[in-house]
């Protein structure tokens, strides 16, 4: 049952609460637009003072201001998009409720700027071993469908988020090569059936077939908004191995409902939100009391390599300029070291490379992908070099407990201690240089 929305006139909007959730316009007893927001408040007021074109079309004929709270916090890249600054975010419930009330009562004005042809759905195909993607169309009997959904981008980030907790395919089953989404533990591994180890294990198969339709049907529970549908199942199944003391997938379920939970709940761990730019000033001053430094702090660059068992290693290196990526600074690099898988000595190489560049500038701040030896690593190149890539802070993010390791410091600090402003800078920068060096390195998979 989809909740109702609590209305209030439009010259109360202080009223509004600063939590996320979804928001209408109506004029009368005629809704005219449904929007998501992480902080309502804040976003209802950006309609009426930081009006863009499509505001325009409606704004003068609201008269009351509808709104429904959700509890979940998920960042949204989509926000930071818009004409409206936007640095809250969204979340996982708004972003589904919103596809239902739009769904509902097809607003006039988010259908004038979207027909049914760009609205986006989540497709599940009806096989042993299920596909999920986003598509815009939705008529093919073989799948399922979920959906509509307003923004692709918030979508897809959904659904990597999901995809940490149930794992699902993209690849082609009976390959025998395990993809890579199988070695970053997000694909049950269909692609496996054809190698040498699914002749050895007979009853490998069936078990990658039920892992993969069980985890589809829980995605579409949660897409569908049953979240606690979903974690009852979730339960129900981990009693039911215990008692069979099947206690590897008891383990592995509980594993799922602890995840999914935290996904669900206001983990700050979700969060990739950029910094407003009017905000950076107030973010700059934060860093430079964490890191302990004095001096001006504008641009950032973030490193992060990619790989499968050392074969066609890249790197990337990404850009902020006062929290803002720019892309015109980004650089690739081929990995040239080559047998076993050793992501320190690539760090190391990459950031010897780049110091070569002095045409490129120097940043006032580096983020490593990885824990005490990529930092150790980071600095033994650094200090190689000139005097001015030695005064170079150089910081570094373990992935497993989000630990950030600070050059001169011995002991890390757990990112969700960190100001949120600082927490959502140094994920975006982390997951936009993984960004960039996975895209590179499936060019160079594709060739070969």
């Amino acid at each position: 049952m989809i909740e109702k929305f609590k209305f209030i006139a439009k010259d109360k909007i202080s009223h509004l609460p600063k939590s996320p959730g979804v928001y209408a316009f109506r004029k009368g007893t005629k809704l005219l637009y449904i929007g998501k927001a992480a902080n309502l408040r804040e976003r209802v007021k950006n309609h009426f003072q930081q009006t863009a074109f499509r505001d325009n079309l409606f704004i003068n004929q609201v008269n009351k201001i509808g709104y429904i709270k959700t509890d979940s916090e998920f960042a949204d890249p989509a926000d930071h998009l818009t004409s409206r600054p936007a640095s809250q975010g969204s979340t996982i419930e708004a972003l589904i409720l919103e596809a239902k009330l739009i769904k509902k009562y097809k607003p006039k004005y988010n259908i004038v700027w979207r027909d049914d042809k760009n609205y986006f759905y989540v497709g599940i195909t009806k096989e042993n071993f299920p596909t999920v993607f986003i598509t815009h169309q939705h008529a093919d009997p073989k799948i399922d469908y979920v959906g509509p959904f307003v923004e692709g981008r918030a979508l897809k980030q959904t659904l990597n988020i999901l995809r940490r907790v149930f794992p699902y395919r993209t690849c082609k089953p009976y390959s025998g090569k395990p993809c890579l989404w199988y070695q970053l533990g997000r694909c049950p591994g269909p692609c496996l059936l054809g190698s040498k180890l699914a002749n050895e294990r007979p009853k490998m198969e069936e078990a990658i077939k039920k892992e993969s339709q069980r985890n589809a049907k829980n995605l579409k529970k949660i897409l569908e908004g049953g979240k606690n549908q979903a974690l009852k199942d979730l339960k129900r199944e981990m009693r039911s191995a215990s008692k069979i003391k099947d206690f590897e997938k008891a383990a592995t379920v509980r594993d799922q409902i602890r995840a999914l939970e935290r996904v669900l709940s206001h983990a700050r761990l979700l969060e990739t939100i950029e910094p407003e730019k009017s905000d950076w000033e107030k973010t700059e001053k934060e860093i430079k009391k964490i890191l302990n430094i004095k001096k001006k702090v504008s641009r950032i660059e973030a490193y992060d390599v990619s790989n499968i068992q050392g074969r066609n290693a890249t790197g990337s290196m990404v850009i902020f300029i006062n929290g803002q990526p720019n892309k015109n600074f980004y650089r690739k690099f081929k990995i040239k070291i080559e047998g076993k898988p050793n992501d320190v000595a690539m760090i190391k190489e990459i950031l010897s490379r780049r110091f070569s560049h002095t045409e490129w500038g120097w940043p006032d701040l580096i983020l490593i992908d990885g824990g005490a030896a990529q930092l150790s690593a980071a600095r033994q190149a650094k200090n190689k070099e000139r005097r001015v890539v030695k005064n170079i802070k150089v910081i570094a993010l373990a992935k497993r407990k989000n630990e950030l390791f600070i050059e001169g410091q011995k002991t890390p600090i757990l990112l969700k201690k960190l100001p949120r402003e600082i927490f959502n800078l140094i994920l975006q920068l982390r997951d936009e240089a993984h960004r960039f060096a996975l895209s590179y390195h499936r060019k160079l998979r594709e060739k070969f």
